[in-house]
């Protein structure tokens, strides 16, 4: 029998050990929300981490087995890492045999004097060059790798943090680069099962895609999503099935019961169909 490479076990899990885990959640996302069209071009952005490599494999192997023709582009979008953070980047694609194009920016280096955190700028430059390099790219989709987790987290902090409802869309058009689409397709795939993949095939990846990594505890830096995901683990105890249903309510949001809304920027309230 044949001695499969690093590259083709890792592609085996995800059909074989982790098909109901990863493989079959991705599918189920990208179908539910029409994430991909026939002759799509999609820039699949890697930052180095566990969510967007393995973001990176699924769409590779859906490009090689589905019916419905459309190109993938792999873009690494390096903001300013360190030389070894860069190389590990590379060094993981190449294993993964992932064809990325890496591109440049000053990106750490502009928000490193900025007051308080700068994560917030960070992320909004970090999105842009993101767009641009897409659309030097000849793409019209971007996909980013938050999975579910990101997403019920985000229903929490809106609501804690935020005093508003809200969520992570499935996809989004660009407002600020017309013809352009935000997707993410691991929406519906849970980041316990990505690190028990990740661990299952021995991968070391970035922990976190910032100039401060080195900083971080364990690689994680103190935030308010990290609050919540400890609030959800102490919930989590008393009712293991808290984040599906966290999930499934922006699913079936009821709104004779909500006091008020937003809808394309315009405030509504319940009053105005209350008469």
């Amino acid at each position: 029998m044949r001695e499969l490479t690093r590259c083709q076990t890792v592609e085996r899990s995800i059909h074989k050990k982790y098909r109901k885990e990863l493989w079959n959640p991705f599918i189920a996302g990208v179908k539910r929300y029409e994430l991909i069209r026939e002759n799509d071009r999609i820039a699949v952005c890697i930052s180095g981490g566990k969510d967007s490599m393995l973001l990176a494999k699924l769409l590779q192997e859906l490009h090689r087995h589905t019916d419905v023709p459309f190109e993938l582009s792999f873009l690494v979008m390096d903001p300013g890492y360190t030389p070894e953070n860069r190389q590990k980047i590379l060094d993981n694609a190449a294993l993964l045999e992932i064809p990325a194009v890496i591109r440049d920016s000053d990106i750490f280096s502009v928000v490193e004097g900025l007051r308080g955190s700068p994560c917030y700028m960070c992320a909004r430059m970090r999105r842009g060059h993101l767009y641009n390099f897409a659309r030097e790219l000849g793409c019209n989709k971007i996909a980013l790798g938050h999975h579910f987790n990101d997403v019920v987290e985000t229903v929490l902090m809106g609501m804690l943090y935020g005093a508003q409802v809200q969520t992570m869309m499935p996809k989004l058009r660009s407002t600020n680069f017309p013809g352009m689409e935000l997707i993410r397709p691991l929406y519906c795939v849970r980041e316990g099962d990505i690190l028990a993949w990740k661990r299952y095939n021995d991968l070391m990846f970035l922990q976190c895609a910032c100039m401060f990594t080195e900083q971080c505890e364990g690689g994680v830096r103190d935030s308010k999503r990290q609050e919540v995901k400890e609030l959800l683990k102490t919930l989590k105890k008393a009712n293991p099935g808290v984040e599906q249903r966290i999930f499934q309510s922006i699913h079936m949001v009821n709104l004779d019961t909500v006091i008020g809304y937003k809808s394309r920027g315009t405030e509504h309230i319940f009053l105005e169909n209350y008469y």
